[in-house]
Formats: C-alpha cells, sequence, structure tokens
C-alpha cells in the first residue's frame, strides 16, 4: 500500500489527540488517485444526469448505461470520501489497495461496455436535437470516465505492487 496517500502513517493516532475526529488528508487530494477520483465523480454525474434529462426510457440501452453510472458515481463518491477522512487506516484488516484496484478495473470494463452502448444508441435522426446532444455529450463523457478509471487503474495497481517505493520510505511516518 506504499502507493496509497495515508498508507505509512501509523494507524494510532499521537498521545492525547481525539481519536473520534477524522482528520482530512491533503496529501490524497493532491495524489493521482485523489484527483482522478474527483475526476471520476464530476465526469459519472455529467453522464447520468445528461441521459437523465433525456426519454432514456424509451430505450433499453439507455438503462445500463443509467445502471452503470450510477453505480459506480455513488461507489466512488463512498471510496473518495473514505479515503479522505481516512477511515481506511481504522478497517487495517482489507487490503485497501487490492479492492480499489479490482474496483477500478472492473469499472474500466463496465464503462467501456457503458461507453459503446452510449454512443451506438445515439441516433443522429431523432425527432428531439435536445436528446441528441444530450446523448451524446454524454457518450463523450463516458469515454472520458472510461479513461480515468483505466488510469486510476494503473495507479491502483501501481500502490498495490508497491511500486515506486522502497522500504525506507515505506517505514516512514507523517509527523505533521
Amino acid at each position: 500500500m506504499a502507493g496509497l496517500p495515508g498508507a505509512a502513517r501509523t494507524r494510532s493516532g499521537s498521545p492525547g489527540s481525539s481519536a473520534a475526529l477524522p482528520a482530512l488528508d491533503g496529501a490524497f487530494l493532491r495524489s493521482p488517485l485523489g484527483g482522478l477520483m474527483v475526476a471520476q465523480a464530476v465526469l459519472g454525474l455529467l453522464v447520468w444526469a445528461l441521459i437523465a434529462d433525456t426519454t432514456y426510457h424509451l430505450h433499453a440501452a439507455y438503462g445500463w448505461v443509467m445502471f452503470v453510472s450510477i453505480f459506480f458515481w455513488i461507489v466512488t463518491v463512498l471510496f473518495f470520501v473514505t479515503y479522505l477522512l481516512q477511515l481506511q487506516l481504522k478497517f487495517y484488516v482489507i487490503p485497501w489497495s487490492l479492492v480499489l484496484m479490482i474496483f477500478n478495473a472492473v469499472a474500466t470494463v463496465l464503462y467501456i461496455t457503458a461507453f459503446v452502448t452510449c454512443a451506438a444508441a445515439v441516433q443522429p435522426t431523432s425527432w428531439r436535437q435536445w436528446d441528441y446532444n444530450r446523448r451524446a455529450a454524454a457518450s463523450f463523457f463516458a469515454c472520458l470516465a472510461m479513461i480515468t478509471y483505466g488510469a486510476s487503474t494503473f495507479f491502483s495497481f501501481r500502490a498495490w505492487k508497491g511500486l515506486g517505493s522502497n522500504a525506507a520510505t515505506s517505514q516512514v511516518t507523517d509527523h505533521a
């Protein structure tokens, strides 16, 4: 877990600190995984908001796109809050780097199917021009979300394998 923010910190708080109040992890927000999670949340929100504003219920293909985008948006926000509040340190038994890598890999694959489905279902001869524009934009944002989940899979894999660190840096604790 060397590549994940907060992974090198000790599990116990400093003496006299309040263990009830979780601290915000600013290093996570500045990390590649933190930035990608913010981008995934924004892009996922755009995908499902654009599709939801159309007559998607008339086309079965958009039901899959809505499921994928809403499900992964919710889980991404939950992971983001978990890492931002450093709650993963309280549940140290869970291999968080492996869980995050598997989540990102599954999200990448399912977003590929959602992107292809969404792009294939866009009909330029739609009788409602605004539906066409929103669906085309949703396809574009689904492609960007797919790319961000793919990049997160790469960084999660590196964190899971411990690439980019050594024994000395993985033992250093944060004294700030």
